[in-house]
């Protein structure tokens, strides 16, 4: 299941990346206000790779469940995956961005996914702003509207995100499920 996420996960930052940067191209030979559509891009796109997170760490909670009971079953401790993945990627059942853990659960994944997300923020403001000034040098309140409906839909994804990960809403249902499957050891 990890692999799928990985390969889903960079698929969808190719894509998001190479129609971004074919976006800023077009606008400068063509038309500035493709620039408009570079927010949405990176929009879409970060919230894609936030859903496919979600899958990573669905998997990674039933996997620890799972190897706990074997370990508990077998009566020994060879199966440390989760513990690892915990140390390594990312902690389960704590609050975090996506994958962005802070304090002692910061990693290289973390960092990862701060970077990703900071470069897609940047590209996201610069597209928002020189696209909704390049719309309103032809038509001023389609630029308001423009502006609007970004805001609007930008805010609404945060809210929903930071409900399911940071809010962990996400791993506590999988944790009621995982309780009633696997009790906790």
């Amino acid at each position: 299941m990890n692999a799928k996420y990985h390969a889903r996960f960079f698929a969808d930052v190719r894509y998001s990346v190479t129609v971004s940067v074919g976006l800023f191209v077009a606008a400068a030979g063509l038309d500035g206000r493709l620039l408009a559509l570079i927010p949405v891009v990176a929009l879409i796109g970060a919230a894609q790779t936030a859903f496919d997170a979600s899958y990573l760490i669905f998997s990674r909670q039933y996997a620890t469940r799972l190897e706990r009971w074997l370990n508990q079953e077998l009566g020994t401790g060879v199966l440390v995956a989760n513990r690892l993945e915990d140390a390594y990627l990312f902690p389960l059942d704590k609050p975090k961005v996506v994958t962005l853990a802070g304090g002692s659960g910061f990693t290289w994944f973390g960092f990862m996914t701060a970077f990703y997300t900071v470069i897609g923020a940047l590209v996201f403001a610069v597209g928002l702003v020189g696209g909704a000034q390049a719309i309103a040098s032809s038509n001023r309140l389609v630029s308001v509207v423009y502006l609007l409906t970004m805001i609007v839909v930008t805010l609404i994804t945060l809210v929903v995100g930071w409900w399911w990960f940071p809010g962990g809403v996400g791993e506590r249902r999988l944790r009621h499920i995982l309780d009633e499957t696997f009790p906790p050891v």
